[in-house]
């Protein structure tokens, strides 16, 4: 996956950002139905016309090659057991997190947090404000194939104001959290 976004070879990155961004651009203006109705008809009808084409030219050159997707139908498409089961306890144990972490901040367990987080569940309003769901996802997904490039070529001078950045943001933080004691977790008494 990281060869694909980080273009290490364009012959596949390229049809792969290209495809999907054509399947979201099309979300867009047809339902997910048509789009699955029309590209699932566009493959079948690319399939057929490949088995016919092969079959006229077995049939004019007198050969028996057999079937041209016969590789494709021994392919095993199951899952794994193992790696669904793997996959499932990883999904369960980020999921179980999440939850402990947005019954903190709703909860207001620290007044700080739960303050930057109504923050951005204010931002996130203009946010969808601006923006539609479709457009957030291929603006995500053409910064997947961005993003990553011009930080490799980049990263000195990125690392370099990020890191200002963060040191700007806990300076506030600090200042923030020494001036509201409303909310502090209480400090652990010292056992001697």
């Amino acid at each position: 996956m990281a060869d694909l976004v980080y273009w290490r070879d364009p012959k596949k990155s390229g049809p792969v950002f290209g495809g999907v961004l054509v399947v979201l651009l099309a979300l867009t203006y047809f339902s997910l139905i048509s789009v699955i109705a029309y590209l699932s008809l566009l493959g079948l009808t690319g399939t057929i016309s490949f088995r016919v084409y092969k079959n006229i030219i077995q049939a004019v050159q007198k050969t028996g090659d057999g079937h041209p997707f016969k590789e494709f139908l021994d392919t095993d498409l199951s899952l794994p057991q193992e790696k669904v089961e793997e996959i499932s306890k990883v999904a369960v144990a980020h999921f179980n997190a999440a939850m402990v972490e947005l019954r903190r901040l709703f909860l207001v367990e620290d007044l700080v947090d739960s303050i930057k987080f109504g923050v951005l569940l204010w931002c996130l309003t203009y946010l969808g404000h601006w923006f539609n769901g479709m457009t957030l996802i291929i603006i995500a997904w053409v910064a997947l194939f961005t993003l990553p490039k011009v930080y490799e070529t980049n990263k000195a001078q990125i690392d370099a104001n990020i890191d200002i950045v963060r040191n700007k943001l806990e300076d506030i933080t600090s200042k923030v959290k020494a001036a509201i004691p409303i909310g502090k977790k209480p400090e652990e008494k010292k056992q001697q």
